[in-house]
């Protein structure tokens, strides 16, 4: 049987609350093993949302630094096994070097970036540092996660997934992707920015979750330099994003936020212009 690629599937259960109890059909999201394979050899396999997931094998190849830019991808196939996915790659001579040169397992379940990796150097990787001329109004950054609800059609389905939008100054949110795990969501975002030819380095990720490391190091290697979200940032997150370059605003709703790292790129119109 082909897995299924709509990301969400219809079940039946039974609803107990006070007024009684009643049998339900509820959506809830898929995920499927997703098997990242690189010139033949598996580098990871990931739980993940059966959707996008192009953009997710991209994000995922960049933000783990196997590709720099697309142009070393020389082929591309998504391939339907009886237990799962396979997202089959084959790269240019000099990347497929590298990759036999530092190759390492990471079987991680959803939601763990870092489940699998081999030793503790893996875990605090150095990224590059994120240099960019690019400002945020404050208004839209305190806007930022209302903005990214319209585009959750499968947290309303479901109730049960993380989403990562792209915020551009002046131009809104216009592009988001949806998966139970938030590194997922990321991931997929990043790819398809890539795919589409937009610039990580012009706007902003906007998170539904917590900002851990792991996401702080995937926009670093995606070049993006502002990461917002609903919920609180990690010491380790704000540590990195120091480092990094990247500016890191939390706690971004009720039409406020604060900010941790690098507050310059979030200014209005009169403290530019001072």
């Amino acid at each position: 049987m082909r897995a299924p690629l709509s990301g969400h599937i219809s079940t039946a259960g039974r609803t107990h609350r006070t007024e009684g109890v009643r049998d339900i059909h509820r959506a809830l999201p898929e995920e499927v093993p997703v098997a990242l394979v690189f010139n033949g050899t598996t580098q990871a396999v990931m739980m993940a949302t059966p959707a996008d997931l192009s953009d997710f094998a991209h994000g995922f190849a960049l933000t783990e630094g196997i590709v720099n830019d697309l142009a070393q991808i020389e082929d591309f196939e998504i391939i339907h096994h009886e237990q799962g996915l396979e997202a089959r790659f084959w790269l240019s001579e000099d990347r497929a070097d590298m990759l036999i040169a530092r190759r390492r397992a990471m079987a991680g379940p959803v939601g763990c970036g870092l489940c699998g990796i081999d030793s503790l150097e893996q875990a605090v990787r150095p990224v590059p540092r994120v240099e960019t001329d690019l400002r945020l109004d404050p208004g839209d950054v305190a806007r930022a996660t209302d903005a990214l609800r319209p585009h959750q059609h499968l947290h309303d389905l479901t109730h049960a997934t993380h989403a990562a939008g792209f915020l551009s100054p002046g131009g809104g949110l216009s592009l988001a992707r949806e998966d139970v795990g938030r590194h997922n969501a990321l991931d997929k975002l990043i790819g398809a920015l890539l795919q589409q030819g937009i610039a990580p380095a012009s706007g902003a990720a906007v998170m539904t979750s917590r900002l851990s490391v792991e996401l702080v190091q995937k926009c670093a290697m995606a070049g993006i330099p502002v990461l917002i979200a609903v919920s609180a940032p990690t010491g380790a997150a704000v540590h990195l994003a120091q480092q990094a370059g990247i500016t890191l605003a939390a706690f971004a709703r009720s039409g406020g936020f604060d900010l941790y790292s690098h507050p310059h790129r979030i200014t209005d119109e009169a403290e530019h212009v001072a």
